[in-house]
Protein backbone atom coordinates (compact mmCIF):
# COMPACT_ATOMS: atom_id res chain seq x y z
CA UNK A 1 0.00 0.00 0.00
CA UNK A 2 1.36 3.40 -0.98
CA UNK A 3 1.83 6.19 1.57
CA UNK A 4 -0.80 8.40 -0.09
CA UNK A 5 -3.37 5.60 0.08
CA UNK A 6 -2.77 5.09 3.80
CA UNK A 7 -3.51 8.76 4.46
CA UNK A 8 -6.38 8.76 1.92
CA UNK A 9 -4.71 11.38 -0.26
CA UNK A 10 -4.31 11.61 -4.02
CA UNK A 11 -0.65 12.59 -3.65
CA UNK A 12 1.87 13.72 -1.06
CA UNK A 13 5.48 14.79 -0.69
CA UNK A 14 7.75 13.76 2.16
CA UNK A 15 9.57 16.61 3.88
CA UNK A 16 12.74 14.49 4.12
CA UNK A 17 14.82 14.52 0.94
CA UNK A 18 16.03 10.92 1.21
CA UNK A 19 15.46 7.76 3.20
CA UNK A 20 18.77 8.30 4.96
CA UNK A 21 17.49 11.68 6.23
CA UNK A 22 14.68 9.97 8.16
CA UNK A 23 16.93 9.51 11.21
CA UNK A 24 17.73 13.25 11.36
CA UNK A 25 15.11 15.27 13.30
CA UNK A 26 16.03 18.44 11.40
CA UNK A 27 15.06 16.81 8.10
CA UNK A 28 11.36 17.08 8.98
CA UNK A 29 11.45 20.81 9.76
CA UNK A 30 10.42 21.97 6.24
CA UNK A 31 6.93 20.67 7.09
CA UNK A 32 6.50 23.40 9.72
CA UNK A 33 7.36 26.53 7.75
CA UNK A 34 3.93 28.14 8.22
CA UNK A 35 0.49 27.40 9.63
CA UNK A 36 -1.24 24.77 7.48
CA UNK A 37 -4.76 24.75 6.08
CA UNK A 38 -5.42 21.14 7.08
CA UNK A 39 -3.69 18.24 8.79
CA UNK A 40 -3.66 14.47 9.23
CA UNK A 41 -1.99 12.49 12.00
CA UNK A 42 -0.88 8.87 11.57
CA UNK A 43 -0.26 6.62 14.59
CA UNK A 44 0.69 2.95 14.85
CA UNK A 45 -1.02 0.08 16.63
CA UNK A 46 0.50 1.27 19.94
CA UNK A 47 -0.71 4.82 19.25
CA UNK A 48 2.86 6.05 18.75
CA UNK A 49 3.22 8.78 16.12
CA UNK A 50 4.35 7.62 12.68
CA UNK A 51 3.83 10.75 10.60
CA UNK A 52 2.03 14.06 10.38
CA UNK A 53 0.72 15.52 7.12
CA UNK A 54 -0.05 19.20 6.50
CA UNK A 55 -1.81 20.85 3.57
CA UNK A 56 -0.97 24.24 2.13
CA UNK A 57 -3.30 25.18 -0.72
CA UNK A 58 -3.52 21.87 -2.64
CA UNK A 59 -0.18 20.37 -1.60
CA UNK A 60 0.30 17.86 1.23
CA UNK A 61 3.71 17.64 2.97
CA UNK A 62 4.46 14.74 5.33
CA UNK A 63 6.99 14.62 8.18
CA UNK A 64 8.00 11.13 9.33
CA UNK A 65 8.64 9.91 12.87
CA UNK A 66 9.72 6.34 12.23
CA UNK A 67 13.31 6.88 13.35
CA UNK A 68 13.52 10.02 15.51
CA UNK A 69 11.61 11.71 18.35
CA UNK A 70 8.46 13.72 17.79
CA UNK A 71 8.59 17.50 17.35
CA UNK A 72 6.21 19.20 19.77
CA UNK A 73 5.45 21.87 17.17
CA UNK A 74 4.13 19.14 14.86
CA UNK A 75 1.49 18.17 17.41
CA UNK A 76 0.63 21.83 18.10
CA UNK A 77 0.22 22.57 14.40
CA UNK A 78 -1.94 19.50 13.88
CA UNK A 79 -4.22 20.32 16.78
CA UNK A 80 -4.71 23.77 15.31
CA UNK A 81 -6.02 22.27 12.06
CA UNK A 82 -8.72 20.10 13.62
CA UNK A 83 -7.59 17.43 11.16
CA UNK A 84 -8.24 13.69 11.02
CA UNK A 85 -6.49 10.89 12.90
CA UNK A 86 -5.41 7.72 11.07
CA UNK A 87 -4.03 4.43 12.40
CA UNK A 88 -1.83 1.88 10.60
CA UNK A 89 0.60 -0.87 11.55
CA UNK A 90 4.16 0.43 11.87
CA UNK A 91 5.55 -2.10 9.39
CA UNK A 92 2.91 -1.23 6.79
CA UNK A 93 3.91 2.45 6.97
CA UNK A 94 7.62 1.55 6.96
CA UNK A 95 7.10 -0.46 3.75
CA UNK A 96 5.28 2.48 2.17
CA UNK A 97 8.07 4.87 3.15
CA UNK A 98 10.74 2.57 1.72
CA UNK A 99 8.73 2.28 -1.48
CA UNK A 100 8.39 6.07 -1.78
CA UNK A 101 12.15 6.63 -1.77
CA UNK A 102 12.93 3.50 -3.78
CA UNK A 103 10.59 4.66 -6.54
CA UNK A 104 12.48 7.96 -6.70
CA UNK A 105 15.69 5.98 -7.30
CA UNK A 106 14.04 3.58 -9.76
CA UNK A 107 12.67 6.40 -11.92
CA UNK A 108 15.35 9.03 -11.43
CA UNK A 109 18.71 7.25 -11.29
CA UNK A 110 20.35 5.60 -14.29
CA UNK A 111 20.98 1.92 -13.50
CA UNK A 112 24.55 0.68 -13.22
CA UNK A 113 25.82 -1.62 -15.96
CA UNK A 114 25.21 -5.29 -15.24
CA UNK A 115 28.70 -6.71 -14.66
CA UNK A 116 28.14 -10.02 -12.85
CA UNK A 117 28.56 -13.44 -14.44
CA UNK A 118 25.24 -15.00 -15.51
CA UNK A 119 25.76 -17.95 -13.17
CA UNK A 120 26.43 -15.94 -9.99
CA UNK A 121 22.77 -15.62 -8.89
CA UNK A 122 22.35 -19.39 -8.99
CA UNK A 123 25.60 -19.93 -7.10
CA UNK A 124 24.55 -17.43 -4.43
CA UNK A 125 21.12 -19.02 -4.05
CA UNK A 126 22.73 -22.45 -3.69
CA UNK A 127 25.11 -21.18 -0.99
CA UNK A 128 22.27 -19.51 0.90
CA UNK A 129 20.21 -22.70 0.80
CA UNK A 130 23.16 -24.72 2.11
CA UNK A 131 23.67 -22.29 5.00
CA UNK A 132 20.11 -21.36 5.97
CA UNK A 133 18.06 -24.22 4.55
CA UNK A 134 14.47 -23.71 3.42
CA UNK A 135 12.79 -21.10 5.61
CA UNK A 136 9.26 -19.82 6.18
CA UNK A 137 9.15 -16.05 5.78
CA UNK A 138 11.61 -14.98 8.49
CA UNK A 139 13.32 -11.59 8.13
CA UNK A 140 16.87 -11.55 6.73
CA UNK A 141 18.95 -8.41 6.39
CA UNK A 142 20.76 -8.11 3.05
CA UNK A 143 23.71 -5.89 3.95
CA UNK A 144 25.48 -4.02 1.13
CA UNK A 145 22.95 -5.59 -1.21
CA UNK A 146 24.24 -4.01 -4.42
CA UNK A 147 21.86 -4.91 -7.24
CA UNK A 148 20.04 -7.51 -5.19
CA UNK A 149 21.57 -10.86 -6.09
CA UNK A 150 21.46 -11.85 -2.43
CA UNK A 151 17.87 -10.67 -1.99
CA UNK A 152 16.73 -12.77 -4.94
CA UNK A 153 18.49 -15.80 -3.48
CA UNK A 154 17.04 -15.19 -0.02
CA UNK A 155 13.53 -15.06 -1.45
CA UNK A 156 14.13 -18.31 -3.29
CA UNK A 157 14.63 -20.13 0.04
CA UNK A 158 11.67 -18.51 1.76
CA UNK A 159 13.37 -15.69 3.64
CA UNK A 160 12.01 -12.12 3.63
CA UNK A 161 14.92 -9.80 2.75
CA UNK A 162 15.34 -6.23 3.94
CA UNK A 163 18.06 -4.85 1.67
CA UNK A 164 20.27 -1.79 2.08
CA UNK A 165 23.16 -0.15 0.24
CA UNK A 166 24.41 3.39 -0.39
CA UNK A 167 24.97 3.02 -4.17
CA UNK A 168 21.88 4.38 -5.92
CA UNK A 169 22.96 3.18 -9.37
CA UNK A 170 23.26 -0.41 -8.17
CA UNK A 171 19.91 -0.18 -6.40
CA UNK A 172 18.35 1.19 -9.60
CA UNK A 173 19.75 -1.79 -11.48
CA UNK A 174 18.29 -4.14 -8.88
CA UNK A 175 14.86 -2.57 -9.29
CA UNK A 176 15.10 -2.76 -13.09
CA UNK A 177 16.10 -6.42 -12.97
CA UNK A 178 13.38 -7.29 -10.47
CA UNK A 179 15.85 -8.55 -7.88
CA UNK A 180 15.07 -5.79 -5.36
CA UNK A 181 11.62 -5.03 -4.00
CA UNK A 182 11.09 -1.24 -3.55
CA UNK A 183 9.09 -1.91 -0.36
CA UNK A 184 12.00 -3.83 1.15
CA UNK A 185 14.97 -1.69 0.10
CA UNK A 186 16.65 1.35 1.64
CA UNK A 187 19.48 3.59 0.48
CA UNK A 188 21.57 4.22 3.61
CA UNK A 189 25.10 4.19 4.99
CA UNK A 190 25.45 0.61 6.24
CA UNK A 191 27.49 1.78 9.23
CA UNK A 192 24.27 3.44 10.47
CA UNK A 193 21.88 0.54 9.85
CA UNK A 194 20.78 0.23 13.49
CA UNK A 195 19.25 3.72 13.27
CA UNK A 196 16.69 2.32 10.82
CA UNK A 197 16.29 -1.42 11.37
CA UNK A 198 15.43 -3.74 14.23
CA UNK A 199 17.55 -6.88 14.81
CA UNK A 200 16.63 -9.81 12.56
CA UNK A 201 17.03 -13.58 13.00
CA UNK A 202 19.13 -13.84 9.82
CA UNK A 203 21.59 -11.69 7.92
CA UNK A 204 23.60 -11.99 4.71
CA UNK A 205 26.49 -9.82 3.54
CA UNK A 206 27.57 -11.36 0.24
CA UNK A 207 30.90 -10.23 -1.18
CA UNK A 208 31.24 -7.79 1.69
CA UNK A 209 33.73 -5.71 -0.30
CA UNK A 210 37.30 -5.36 -1.42
CA UNK A 211 38.91 -4.47 1.89
CA UNK A 212 41.99 -2.27 1.48
CA UNK A 213 44.16 -0.78 4.20
CA UNK A 214 42.76 2.71 3.49
CA UNK A 215 39.10 1.67 3.87
CA UNK A 216 39.48 -1.11 6.42
CA UNK A 217 37.87 0.96 9.20
CA UNK A 218 34.79 1.55 7.05
CA UNK A 219 34.30 -2.14 6.32
CA UNK A 220 34.93 -2.99 9.94
CA UNK A 221 32.19 -0.54 10.96
CA UNK A 222 29.82 -2.09 8.44
CA UNK A 223 30.60 -5.62 9.60
CA UNK A 224 30.18 -4.82 13.29
CA UNK A 225 26.89 -3.01 12.66
CA UNK A 226 25.67 -5.96 10.61
CA UNK A 227 26.63 -8.44 13.31
CA UNK A 228 24.81 -6.39 15.94
CA UNK A 229 21.60 -6.63 13.90
CA UNK A 230 21.59 -10.28 12.79
CA UNK A 231 21.51 -13.37 14.98
CA UNK A 232 22.67 -15.92 12.38
CA UNK A 233 25.03 -14.06 10.07
CA UNK A 234 26.58 -15.06 6.75
CA UNK A 235 29.48 -13.04 5.31
CA UNK A 236 31.48 -13.73 2.16
CA UNK A 237 34.64 -12.16 0.72
CA UNK A 238 37.01 -12.89 -2.13
CA UNK A 239 40.32 -13.55 -0.35
CA UNK A 240 41.69 -15.37 2.66
CA UNK A 241 43.30 -12.14 3.91
CA UNK A 242 39.91 -10.42 3.94
CA UNK A 243 38.31 -13.38 5.67
CA UNK A 244 40.94 -13.31 8.41
CA UNK A 245 39.86 -9.73 9.14
CA UNK A 246 36.15 -10.64 9.07
CA UNK A 247 36.67 -13.59 11.41
CA UNK A 248 38.61 -11.39 13.84
CA UNK A 249 35.80 -8.81 13.84
CA UNK A 250 33.31 -11.57 14.58
CA UNK A 251 35.37 -12.80 17.52
CA UNK A 252 35.70 -9.25 18.84
CA UNK A 253 31.88 -9.10 18.86
CA UNK A 254 31.71 -12.30 20.92
CA UNK A 255 30.72 -14.46 17.96
CA UNK A 256 32.13 -17.87 17.01
CA UNK A 257 32.91 -17.79 13.28
CA UNK A 258 32.87 -20.92 11.14
CA UNK A 259 35.01 -20.29 8.06
CA UNK A 260 35.35 -22.35 4.88
CA UNK A 261 36.32 -22.04 1.23
CA UNK A 262 33.39 -22.00 -1.17
CA UNK A 263 34.10 -24.22 -4.18
CA UNK A 264 31.16 -22.79 -6.15
CA UNK A 265 32.76 -19.40 -6.73
CA UNK A 266 36.50 -18.74 -6.94
CA UNK A 267 36.06 -14.98 -7.41
CA UNK A 268 33.21 -13.26 -5.59
CA UNK A 269 32.19 -15.44 -2.64
CA UNK A 270 35.24 -17.67 -2.34
CA UNK A 271 35.55 -17.41 1.44
CA UNK A 272 32.51 -17.88 3.67
CA UNK A 273 31.97 -17.05 7.32
CA UNK A 274 28.90 -18.21 9.24
CA UNK A 275 28.52 -16.92 12.77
Amino acid sequence: MKAAEILELESLTFAERSFADLADPDSALPAFFRRPDDGRLLVDEKEDLLAVAFRWDERWIVANYLYHPVHEEAIDLFEGTGGDLFMEEREVWARAVREYYSEAIRTGVRPAIEDIPPDRPEKCADLLKEVFGQRNGERCLDCCCGSGIGSAGLRSIGLNPLAFDHDQALLSLGFAQGRLDPCETACIDATMASAYFEPAPYGAALMLGTIHSFDREIWEGIAREFLSLSERSLLTVATKEEMDLVAAWCEDEGRSPEVWENERDAVYDRWVCLT
